[in-house]
C-alpha cells in the first residue's frame, strides 16, 4: 500500500497563529454578523454556535445542530468547517457509560461465603 504524502494544514500564512474552537458568546454577535455579511449569508440566529477563531479573529461558525454554517470566503476555511463539524458530532454523541456489575448486599455476600451443609 502506498502512503499518501501528508501536508500541514494552514489556514493562515503565519504558522504561529493559534486556532481556537469554542462556544460563541454574546460578545461575539458583532463578529458573527460581519462574518455572515462576508459570506453573503443571513445574520445568524441566536442559537448556540461553535466558532473557529484564528489569531483572535473569527473565521468560521457552525450552529450546534450542525444546520447553519458561516465562513470567511476570503480565507481557507474548509478545514476549519470540517473541524467544527467533527466537534459538533462529538458534543451530540452521548458519553458511554462505564460497565457496572450489580451490587450484592453484604448479607448476601456473607451467606454465599458460608459452607453449605
Amino acid at each position: 500500500m502506498q502512503r499518501t504524502p501528508m501536508f500541514p494544514i494552514r489556514t493562515s500564512p503565519d504558522p504561529g497563529e493559534t486556532l481556537t474552537i469554542r462556544m460563541a458568546m454574546p460578545a461575539d454577535a458583532p463578529a458573527l454578523r460581519r462574518l455572515a455579511q462576508l459570506d453573503s449569508a443571513p445574520p445568524p440566529e441566536p442559537v448556540p454556535m461553535l466558532v473557529a477563531e484564528v489569531g483572535g479573529e473569527l473565521h468560521a461558525a457552525l450552529s450546534r445542530d450542525g444546520m447553519s454554517v458561516i465562513a470567511n470566503p476570503f480565507q481557507r476555511t474548509a478545514e476549519l468547517v470540517a473541524m467544527l463539524v467533527a466537534r459538533v458530532r462529538q458534543l451530540q454523541t452521548p458519553a458511554p457509560r462505564p460497565a457496572t456489575r450489580p451490587r450484592r448486599s453484604i448479607r448476601a455476600a456473607r451467606l454465599a461465603s458460608l459452607p453449605r451443609t
